[in-house]
């Protein structure tokens, strides 16, 4: 079954093409960060103006790249939720009325859900072989606008435990790096700053948040805050052993409350996705706990971390397969 997927739910305008639900024959990415970054963030109108501008080019290119025209593709699978409700609109109304001319059948994917799945995706071409992720599993998504825990008893049943109630930790590592000068976005500079600032010197508290598996990182940007403003008119700002202080905050809570869920109900496989899954500090640190508590952790390719169409296209495949749908369904 090929599945063919969009993706505009932020600044990305993407489509993949997915056989079977694993294979990807395609992924196509076209990002208008370069507009945004001037800005320090995504302005929301900007993404939408780029995404009707290059969302027929994107298909085209997923199209002609996976060896497919229109005619093969068995279902459309767009993101209609959580996201820019713009860039959403754009997304999901090209998808409705590429079906309804085509008279292929579409279905909604939820954007979160779909970084669990992008654990479940390999490159058709790819060399080594990948092995899948065990259900029942818990979920770990980590990205600019969600953190999240879920568990998951199946792709049919996937049940939020915790969230965040107030910053994502993408979301605090950009403004972090907004406090310290640094650009945007900042995740990655930030984690390749905190491979050069080892301390122990610097201290910023994480809420605990006990008893829940909920998250907060509000607290560890506002107490960067304060730091950087005591260094005013002093002597020079320890950048390094800032985002060290930081990172090792935020990835530590992260690594804390995975690992516990794990145990607590017991469940041996953990996935992690969404853009922080990206970072090297948390994923040497889940590695580490994961082995320590005999748990199977599974990260996407690198590629896949990011907002791409072909997790979209890989969850959508199920719920054709499950559902066989005339015209729409929702996952």
């Amino acid at each position: 079954m090929i599945i063919l997927g969009i993706e505009t739910s932020c600044d990305e305008t993407a489509a993949a093409v997915v056989a079977n639900g694993r294979d990807i024959l395609s992924s196509t990415i076209s990002s208008s960060l370069t507009y945004h970054k001037k800005y320090g963030g995504i302005i929301p109108e900007i993404a939408s103006r780029k995404q009707l501008e290059f969302i027929h080019v994107v298909v085209e290119d997923a199209l002609r790249t996976a060896g497919k025209k229109l005619s093969c593709i068995d279902g459309i699978a767009v993101t209609s939720r959580p996201g820019l409700i713009g860039s959403l609109l754009v997304g999901t109304c090209f998808a409705q009325g590429l079906a309804y001319g085509q008279q292929i059948p579409l279905v909604e994917v939820d954007h979160i859900k779909a970084h669990i799945y992008a654990n479940f995706l390999k490159f058709k071409n790819a060399s080594q072989k990948k092995l899948m992720p065990q259900l029942p599993a818990i979920g770990l998504i980590v990205s600019g606008g969600h953190s999240s825990i879920f568990l998951i008893k199946d792709l049919q049943n996937i049940m939020l435990m915790g969230q965040t109630r107030d910053d994502a930790a993408g979301e605090a590592y950009d403004k972090v790096a907004r406090i310290l000068g640094l650009g945007y976005p900042g995740g990655p500079v930030i984690d390749r700053l905190a491979q050069q600032g080892q301390n122990t010197e610097i201290r910023f508290p994480c809420a605990e948040l006990p008893e829940s598996y909920d998250f907060s990182f509000s607290g560890v940007k506002t107490a960067v805050y304060y730091f950087v403003n005591q260094y005013k008119g002093q002597k020079k700002l320890p950048v390094k052993k800032i985002a060290y202080s930081f990172q090792k905050s935020v990835v530590d809570i992260l690594v804390k409350k995975a690992i516990h869920a794990c145990c607590d109900k017991k469940i041996r496989t953990l996935v992690v996705g969404g853009g922080v899954a990206a970072n090297s500090t948390l994923r040497q640190q889940l590695i580490c706990a994961s082995q320590d508590h005999n748990i199977n952790v599974f990260f996407p390719d690198m590629s896949l971390c990011m907002d791409n169409a072909a997790m979209i296209a890989g969850l959508g495949f199920h719920a054709f397969h499950q559902q066989k749908p005339k015209r729409r369904n929702r996952l």
